[in-house]
């Protein structure tokens, strides 16, 4: 199943890869959930239940074309954003840190730079701006002390996101804000929907990449994280609760402009175009600050 937010409605995603379309859910469902889809998650095992016993290509009679300039975060509301870093070997080392070995660093992006697939982004005057293509996952069940064997069914889905990073006030002291640096507007695009779990072959190796104006910078397989989903869930869960909708970015493959030699950063009029398999892609393009010189 995919669930989409357009024009912040619930909506399910119907057709192949390409020709998608979209049937809001209240008027599927009949009343019974949405519109909104922090209720969906809410009621995240009642929607999964039902929807299992729909013909959903059976649904395509109501749909309707999918325009992407409303499409919205797939958890546009969540009670918790929780932020991977160092989750990859290669990006650790490309970062100047040893791998993680109990826990990779945990930190915020705050839901107010929340966005959806397609968007404009403008880069802080006097900025740095770093890209990150990362796998997201969304919270389907309350969730405390599980055991990894037990998280994927506490997940309600995937989607993708960037975690876009202004590296200067990332970095700035006394001590590094890495919440603030990655929470300007517009800094955590996802999307274009959310895909359950069922839907891949294996749902711990997806391809995941990015490039700038075509030229590939990211390219990786989530089957590399050091701390998978299911890991990563489980010991998140050992001292947080989480809840339906909470999401979490589990972290970026190699290839981020801090990391290159000479560093290189996002420029105003160009395009950063990223994709995960099985979800879908992202596009957002960078413009100036009006303050920018």
């Amino acid at each position: 199943m995919r669930i989409a937010n357009i024009d912040d409605r619930a909506a399910l995603v119907v057709g192949d890869e390409g020709a998608e379309r979209a049937v809001d859910l209240a008027t599927a469902s009949r009343g019974r959930f949405g519109p909104e889809l922090p209720a969906v998650y809410q009621a995240w095992d009642a929607v999964t239940g039902w929807a299992a016993e729909q013909d959903l290509s059976a649904l395509a009679d109501d749909s309707f074309a999918i325009d992407r300039t409303l499409l919205g975060a797939p958890s546009p509301a969540p009670r918790q954003v929780f932020a991977v870093g160092l989750n990859y070997h290669a990006h650790a080392a490309e970062s100047g840190f040893e791998s993680p070995t109990h826990l990779p660093p945990v930190f915020t992006k705050y839901a107010s730079s929340f966005s959806g697939p397609d968007t404009d982004v403008v880069i802080p005057a006097g900025g740095n701006v770093d890209w990150e293509i990362e796998l997201v996952a969304v919270i389907g069940r309350e969730t405390s002390n599980i055991d990894e064997a037990d998280a994927w069914a506490h997940v309600a889905g995937l989607t993708a996101g960037q975690d876009i990073s202004e590296r200067i006030t990332q970095t700035r002291g006394p001590a590094p804000q890495f919440g603030l640096g990655k929470s300007f507007a517009g800094f955590s695009p996802q999307g274009p929907w959310l895909v359950t779990p069922d839907e891949f072959t294996d749902p711990d190796d997806l391809e995941l990449g990015c490039t700038i104006d075509g030229e590939q910078v990211q390219k990786g397989r989530t089957r590399d994280l050091i701390f998978p989903v299911s890991k990563l869930i489980a010991a998140l869960s050992r001292t947080v609760t989480l809840y339906p909708g909470d999401v979490i970015f589990t972290g970026t493959p190699a290839g981020v402009g801090v990391g290159r030699d000479p560093q290189r950063f996002l420029q105003a009029g160009e395009k950063l175009d990223s994709w995960i398999d099985g979800i879908g892609r992202l596009h957002q393009r960078f413009v100036a600050h009006p303050d920018a010189k």
